[in-house]
């Protein structure tokens, strides 16, 4: 695994966690930003064919 892909794995994972967080505190806000953010790293590894699975398995 490159740099690149271990680094947006781990992005995702990251604010996957943050995203969690703000909706588990009521955060509606930091909610949506954190939403967006995902959005966005997804669109991004999947123009790059990064499969975010792969983090979920190995733990990246």
């Amino acid at each position: 695994m490159d740099a690149f892909t271990a680094g947006l794995l781990q992005r995702i994972r990251a604010t996957e966690t943050d995203l969690t967080h703000a909706r588990e505190t009521g955060d509606d806000f930091l909610a949506d930003v954190e939403q967006e953010e995902l959005d966005d790293l997804r669109r991004l590894a999947a123009e790059h064919g990064v499969d975010v699975e792969v983090g979920a398995t190995t733990g990246v």
